[in-house]
C-alpha cells in the first residue's frame, strides 16, 4: 500500500486531484499523506484475511488471496466507476486489482498498472522463482512450456481468471483465457518498481513495459521512531530486527523460534507485528515488541534483518545496508529472495527448516562478517538520491494524461 500512498502524494504535489481506494486499515496513511481516501470493504475483513493465509503453505496462501482479490474487485470498479471525469480522469492499480483495467475496457480510461516485484513477469529465458522448487534458465524448453500451462490451467485459471470472466460477463465483456500471460500487462503503461540491477529485464518481457528504482516510501516522514523502540537501541549492541511481513497474523511460531535463537547466539531482538496476539506474553529483558517501526530510521542501526522477503522489506533492507535472512513464505517472497541471495547480502532460510539453532548459525555469520556488510553498504549505495516514484510518474502522466 505505501508505494501507492506515494504515488498520491507526488500526484497531489504536481496539482492533480488524488483518490486513494483502499480498506480502511490504511486510511491513516492517507489522512498524514494529506489525499482524498474512500474506504472499501472492512479492517475485519483485512484482518480475518490474514489469519487465514498461513505462510508455510504457498498455494493455499495464494489462493485465500485470489479469492479476497476477486470478492473485492467488482466493489473497486463500481466505486471508482462512480468518480470518472470523462476526458480528465487516470487510474493506477497494482498487479492483482483489475478495477483500473476493467474501467479502461469498459469506459476508455487511460490506465496504469505498477507491478511492485517482478515475479510477476513471466519468462522462458529467466523465469521467476514462484515456489521453493520451480523452473530456471536451464530447464529445457519444453518443460518450461509445460510448466506454464500447468500453472495458468491449474491454479491461475481456476482462482484468478474464473472469477474475473464471471465479472467481465456482468460487464458485457469478452471472456479471457491465461490472463497472467500477457493480459495482466494490458494497460497503457506498464510500470515495473525495481532496478535492473535487481532483475535484468529479459527480452521476452512486454516491450512496452518502463522500468523504475524501488519505491522505498515507508511513511517515515510521518512516523519517526518511538521514544521507547529509540532508547532500546541505544541501550546495547545493536539488535536484529524480526518481521513475518505486514500481511502475516499467523506467525507464533515464527516469534518463538526467533526469540530462542536470539538467547542462543547472544543477540538483541526487535518483533516487529501489528498483531500483538502472536507475540508471546512475556518477553526477555534484551527483547522488545512494536507494531510499526518506519525502516528507512530503523533498518540502518540492526546489525541483522530477519524478513519474509516482501519486496518493500527487502528493498528497504538493500537500501539501509543491512545484512538479511530471509524466510520466504508465498506469493513473490522466493523469488525476491533468491535475488537477494545472489546479490550477495542475504541468506535464506525456508520456514520448514528455520529452527532456532539453523537461526542461530545464520545470525551469528550475518552479524560477524565485516566483509559483508561493507557488500551490503556497497549495494545500498545504489540506491541513494533515487527518487523512483517521481520517475514513475513522469512516465505514467506522459502516456496517460490528455
Amino acid at each position: 500500500m505505501l508505494p501507492f500512498v506515494a504515488f498520491g502524494q507526488e500526484l497531489a504535489a504536481r496539482g492533480h486531484e488524488v483518490i486513494l481506494y483502499a480498506n480502511p486499515f490504511f486510511g491513516c496513511y492517507a489522512t498524514d499523506a494529506q489525499i482524498a481516501f474512500v474506504p472499501m470493504s472492512t479492517v475485519e475483513k483485512y484482518s480475518s484475511l490474514f489469519g487465514e493465509t498461513a505462510g508455510s503453505d504457498p498455494t493455499k496462501a495464494f489462493k485465500r488471496v485470489a479469492q479476497h482479490f476477486a470478492e473485492i474487485c467488482p466493489a473497486y470498479y463500481h466505486a471508482m466507476k462512480a468518480k470518472i471525469l470523462p476526458g480528465e480522469t487516470i487510474a493506477i492499480g497494482n498487479s492483482l486489482l483489475f478495477a483500473p483495467r476493467l474501467l479502461r475496457e469498459t469506459d476508455g480510461i487511460p490506465c496504469a498498472t505498477v507491478h511492485l516485484a517482478p515475479s510477476i513477469f513471466r519468462s522462458n529465458l529467466s523465469p521467476a522463482r514462484l515456489v521453493p522448487h520451480w523452473i530456471d534458465s536451464r530447464t529445457p524448453g519444453p518443460a518450461k512450456r509445460l510448466a506454464w500451462w500447468m500453472l495458468d490451467k491449474f491454479f491461475y485459471d481456476p482462482n484468478f481468471t474464473t472469477p474475473l470472466n464471471n465479472l467481465r460477463t456482468e460487464l458485457a465483456l469478452p471472456r479471457l483465457e491465461r490472463i497472467f500471460l500477457s493480459w495482466i500487462h494490458e494497460a497503457d503503461c506498464v510500470v515495473g518498481m525495481f532496478p535492473d540491477w535487481f532483475a535484468e529485464p529479459q527480452t521476452d518481457w512486454p516491450k512496452h513495459a518502463i522500468w523504475a528504482d524501488f519505491p522505498l516510501y515507508d511513511h517515515g516522514n510521518q512516523v519517526p521512531l518511538s521514544h521507547i523502540l529509540d532508547e532500546f537501541i541505544k541501550a546495547g549492541p545493536p539488535p536484529v530486527a524480526f518481521s513475518a511481513g505486514t500481511a502475516t497474523s499467523t506467525a507464533h511460531g515464527f516469534f518463538k523460534t526467533s526469540i530462542e535463537a536470539c538467547e542462543s547466539a547472544g543477540l538483541r531482538a526487535i518483533l516487529l507485528s501489528h498483531f500483538r496476539e502472536q507475540i508471546p506474553a512475556s518477553l526477555p529483558n534484551n527483547v522488545i515488541h512494536v507494531e510499526y517501526a518506519p525502516y528507512g530510521a530503523l533498518l540502518p542501526r540492526l546489525a541483522a534483518f530477519v524478513h519474509h522477503g516482501g519486496i518493500g522489506s527487502t528493498s528497504q533492507a538493500l537500501r539501509a545496508g543491512v545484512p538479511q535472512l530471509i524466510r520466504p513464505g508465498a506469493y513473490d517472497q522466493f523469488d525476491n529472495s533468491s535475488r537477494a541471495v545472489r546479490l550477495g547480502v542475504a541468506q535464506e532460510i525456508l520456514p520448514k527448516r528455520y529452527t532456532a539453532r539453523a537461526v542461530a548459525c545464520a545470525l551469528v555469520e550475518l552479524t560477524t562478517d565485516n566483509s559483508l556488510r561493507r557488500h551490503c553498504r556497497q549495494v545500498a549505495t545504489r540506491l541513494i538520491d533515487r527518487n523512483a516514484i517521481a520517475c514513475a510518474c513522469d512516465s505514467i502522466l506522459g502516456r496517460l494524461a490528455k
